[in-house]
């Protein structure tokens, strides 16, 4: 009777174990968390179903649309309902992770959910005018420290958004103390900004590397530094990362998925290889290329890392503004 129930143990041991190993995922959902249209819609409806194309989910991905709180409505909808769902994706991005940073997803943190991974970004840019005084990033860098409230500075995203927040982390980077008096002026989008410095009435751009190209080619624009991991193609070719010029900045806006909590590690370990494949495959770099995507690629405890501390940095800075 004993050696029956030590083999029962051992075979329900093994069929728990095969059972997680083999799990593939069904009837996948992604949540666009936004109406049709813009990033997250587009991360659900062409990025995410090229993993039915590599046979790595059975069936194709729905997709369904949940705005609201930019973002907010889904996040809670996936940690109060969705906890251990592995058949999810939720379609996220730079701007999940200020909303969290800001705490504007009343009653939820970074880490109630699983971070799965980023799979492309628009990299953020320094950009002044070719006739600027600055014509090195530590030239501008050396003014910012000496008077931080002695330039002006321009984006297309709100005070307290993504480009203002890219120009508040290369300040913290170079070690500028006084946050507060870096002085940005928001505008409707980048299109605004560039013509603010080309007209001599802003000293530096921040912006993303897509809105810009068309103005680098003509020349109207001189890009000081790349906020990414490494210098990019094209155009763009000889311009230096802040990082590699001493400034250890990412400005990424990066695209990509989470899951929910309560996935197990071998789900979470399915869906992170899956997601290295899709990186790695030759449509998708074709799809981020047309889209005008960098590569950055993150996934599984990278990612989650990663988020993590974004979050945590982006926290420090709006607490260094007083928001």
């Amino acid at each position: 009777m004993k050696y029956f129930k030590i083999l029962a143990m051992v075979c329900a041991f093994l069929f728990i174990q095969q059972s997680a190993m083999a799990f593939e995922p069904r009837n996948v959902l992604c949540i666009a968390p936004s109406d049709p249209g813009g990033g997250w819609d587009f991360t659900c409806r062409n990025m995410a179903p090229i993993l039915s194309d590599l046979n790595l989910v059975k069936g194709r991905i729905r997709t369904q649309n949940m705005p609201g709180a930019g973002g907010g409505v889904a996040y809670a909808h996936v940690v109060g309902q969705q906890k251990g769902n592995a058949n999810l994706l939720v379609a996220a991005s730079t701007a999940t992770t200020t909303r969290l940073a800001q705490k504007m997803f009343q009653g939820f943190d970074a880490d109630d959910v699983r971070w799965l991974a980023a799979l492309g970004a628009d990299y953020g840019i320094v950009a002044v005018s070719p006739k600027s005084r600055f014509k090195t990033l530590d030239d501008l860098v050396t003014a910012l420290k000496e008077n931080p409230a002695g330039m002006s500075f321009v984006g297309g995203s709100a005070v307290g958004g993504w480009d203002h927040l890219k120009m508040l982390m290369l300040a913290d980077a170079a070690g500028v103390q006084d946050l507060k008096s870096v002085r940005y002026t928001s505008f409707s989008s980048g299109g605004p900004a560039i013509i603010e410095i080309m007209g001599g009435r802003a000293d530096v751009f921040s912006g993303d590397v897509s809105e810009t190209l068309t103005q680098l080619e003509a020349g109207s624009l001189k890009v000081l530094a790349v906020l990414g991991d490494d210098r990019l193609p094209g155009v763009l070719a000889d311009v230096p990362t802040a990082k590699e010029l001493g400034y250890d900045v990412i400005g990424a806006n990066w695209r990509g998925f989470y899951l929910p909590e309560g996935v197990s590690d071998e789900q979470y370990a399915y869906w992170s290889d899956a997601m290295k494949k899709l990186a790695a495959s030759e449509k998708f770099k074709a799809l981020r290329e047309q889209n005008g995507l960098a590569a950055f690629e993150r996934t599984g405890a990278e990612m989650d890392e990663f988020v993590l501390n974004q979050v945590k940095s982006l926290e420090k800075l709006f607490a260094r503004m007083g928001q």
